[in-house]
C-alpha cells in the first residue's frame, strides 16, 4: 500500500481548501515550536496511560479511545510519510484489528459507526498491506450503517440519509444525529484513497448515498430557506447554524411570537455540520455553506462551546480545528468587527490549556470529557490541524 496515503489523510482538503491554503505564506514558526512542544507533553501523558499488555486507551469506550490516541501518536507535527509508526500506535493498532467483527465493524458491543469510524481513521494514517481487506470492510460497514427508513431510495424520513450509533433494530425507532454522520463520513472521506489504484475492482466498492447524506446534513440546519421543518428557528442569532438531530437540539430551545418550540443552534455541532457538508463534497459558494461558516463567524468563542458552555468544550476545540482547516478559513470576522486569526488564537488557548502532567481534561464531564485520555487526544489532533495549516 502506498506510503503516500499518510500525506494524503493528513492534508487532504477540498480544491476549494487547497486553493486559499496555498496563498498563505509561512508564518507563526515560534508557535509551531512551541505546538511541538507542548504535542511531546501531550503524548508523554498517552503514553504513561497506554496498557502496555493490550496496547489499550481508556474504558469507557476502549476502541474509539484507542482509535484516537493512536491516531494522535501518528499524526505528530515531525512526522514524515514514510517514517515508522511509534511503538505505542503499533500497539494500538493491534488492539483494534483485535476487535474486527464478522460485519466488518471494529467496535466491542455498541456504539458500532462511531467506534469503527474512529479506528478506521487510525489504520489509514498507517496503511499496510495485509491491513487493507480490514479497512475495505471497515470502510462498507460503515455505509451500511446510512439510513433510509420508510420507502426505500427516497428522503421520506427526515433521519434518511443520516447515520447513528448504529444500525437500527426492530422495535427502535428511526434515529440519527450529525455527530456520528461527521465521524462517518470523515472516515469515508480519507478511506476513497483505498480504492484510488484499484481499477474496475475499486468501482465494485459500495458507495455512500451523498445525496440522502446532504438532505440529512441540511435536515439539521437553522435555515428557512432549505429546511422548512417546524422547529427551525427564524431567529438571526441561530440562522446558518445546527442542531444535534432533526427537531433534537442541545443548545435549548425558544418559543417564537406565533407559538412555534423552535430549536437553537449550538457551536460544536455547527462545526461538525460544515464538516460533513465539506466530506459530502458541496462547495463553499454554497450559500448552506457560507451560512454556517457566518454563524460560526459571529459565534466565534474560546470561552464556551457557543450555547453549551463548558459541555462538550474540547469536542468543540477539536471539530474547530478540524472544520476551519479543512474549509481553508484563515481569518473570522466577528460580530463585533473583529478580525481572528483563529489558528493563533486557539492554539494559545489550547496550550494554556494544557495541564502540568502534559493532559487536557474538562471539568465539565458530560459526553466523557472528564476522562483525560479523550480529551488530551481531542487537543493533540487539534493542534496537528493547527500546525499542519500553519
Amino acid at each position: 500500500m502506498k506510503t503516500q496515503l499518510l500525506l494524503a489523510v493528513t492534508l487532504a482538503l477540498p480544491q476549494w481548501g487547497q486553493a486559499q491554503a496555498a496563498t498563505q505564506p509561512a508564518r507563526h514558526e515560534s508557535l509551531k515550536q512551541e505546538i511541538r512542544l507542548a504535542y511531546n507533553r501531550g503524548l508523554a501523558f498517552l503514553r504513561s496511560h497506554q496498557d502496555k499488555g493490550t496496547g489499550q486507551w481508556g474504558d469507557a469506550e476502549p476502541v474509539a479511545f484507542t482509535g484516537l490516541a493512536t491516531a494522535s501518536f501518528l499524526l505528530h507535527p515531525e512526522r514524515r510519510p514514510g517514517d515508522p509508526a511509534p511503538a505505542e500506535a503499533e500497539q494500538g493498532i493491534a488492539f483494534l484489528l483485535k476487535h474486527v467483527q464478522p460485519d466488518g465493524g471494529i467496535y466491542v458491543k455498541a456504539r458500532a459507526n462511531y467506534n469503527t469510524s474512529l479506528a478506521l481513521m487510525a489504520l489509514l494514517l498507517h496503511p499496510k498491506l495485509e491491513n487493507e481487506q480490514v479497512m475495505l470492510a471497515a470502510r462498507r460497514f460503515i455505509i451500511g450503517q446510512q439510513n433510509d427508513f420508510d420507502e426505500p431510495g427516497k428522503t421520506d424520513n427526515p433521519f434518511d440519509g443520516g447515520v447513528g450509533y448504529g444500525t437500527p433494530k426492530p422495535g427502535i425507532p428511526a434515529h440519527a444525529d450529525l455527530s456520528n454522520t461527521h465521524f462517518a463520513l470523515e472516515a469515508l472521506y480519507y478511506a476513497e484513497s483505498l480504492l484510488a489504484d484499484k481499477g474496475d475492482a475499486g468501482k465494485n466498492e459500495p458507495q455512500l448515498n451523498f445525496t440522502a447524506a446532504i438532505q440529512f446534513i441540511q435536515n439539521c440546519q437553522n435555515r428557512p430557506e432549505s429546511n422548512k421543518a417546524g422547529w427551525v428557528s427564524k431567529d438571526s442569532k441561530d440562522r446558518g447554524g445546527f442542531i444535534y438531530s432533526p427537531g433534537e437540539t442541545r443548545g435549548g430551545e425558544t418559543k417564537t411570537p406565533d407559538g412555534r418550540t423552535a430549536l437553537r443552534s449550538y457551536g460544536s455541532i455547527s462545526y461538525a455540520g460544515l464538516l460533513s457538508f465539506v466530506y459530502a463534497g458541496l462547495d463553499k459558494a454554497d450559500p448552506r455553506v457560507q451560512a454556517v461558516l457566518e454563524w460560526l463567524s459571529e459565534n466565534y468563542s474560546l470561552e464556551e462551546n457557543p450555547g453549551l458552555g463548558a459541555e462538550g468544550l474540547y469536542y468543540y476545540y477539536h471539530t474547530m480545528a478540524k472544520g476551519l482547516a479543512i474549509a481553508g478559513v484563515d481569518f473570522l470576522k466577528t460580530k463585533d468587527g473583529r478580525v481572528i486569526d483563529w489558528r493563533a488564537d486557539l492554539a494559545a488557548k489550547l496550550l494554556n490549556l494544557q495541564q502540568e502532567d502534559g493532559s487536557w481534561s474538562n471539568s465539565a464531564g458530560r459526553w466523557m470529557e472528564s476522562d483525560r485520555v479523550l480529551t488530551t487526544s481531542y487537543m493533540l489532533l487539534a493542534l496537528a490541524r493547527i500546525h499542519g495549516s500553519l
